[in-house]
């Protein structure tokens, strides 16, 4: 995969240098853009070629570290061992 320095690129990224940043596969970022998770653009006649705005992609990262940062509080909760209120039942 390529390397992406955050100076090298303009405005929008493609998707394969977002799944370079998320250190996923291609693959894995079309089916975050088609969920409708990673917000994209596309851009271009026919087929189009889709692109994502670097705001966009923080916004992305962060939103996974909030989750993250959720989750583990909740497992810290003292609710976090009642079976019908466990975390997982509500992803």
């Amino acid at each position: 995969m390529n390397t992406v320095s955050p100076g090298s690129i303009g405005r929008f990224l493609t998707l394969a240098d977002a799944a370079d940043v998320l250190n996923i596969s291609l693959s894995q970022a079309y089916a975050l853009v088609r969920s409708g998770e990673l917000a994209a653009i596309k851009v271009g006649g026919g087929h189009g070629h889709w692109r994502v705005e670097r705001p966009q992609l923080e916004a992305y990262i962060e939103s996974r570290y909030e989750e993250a940062r959720r989750r583990a509080l909740w497992n810290e909760s003292d609710y976090a061992n009642i079976p019908d209120l466990t975390a997982d039942r509500f992803v």
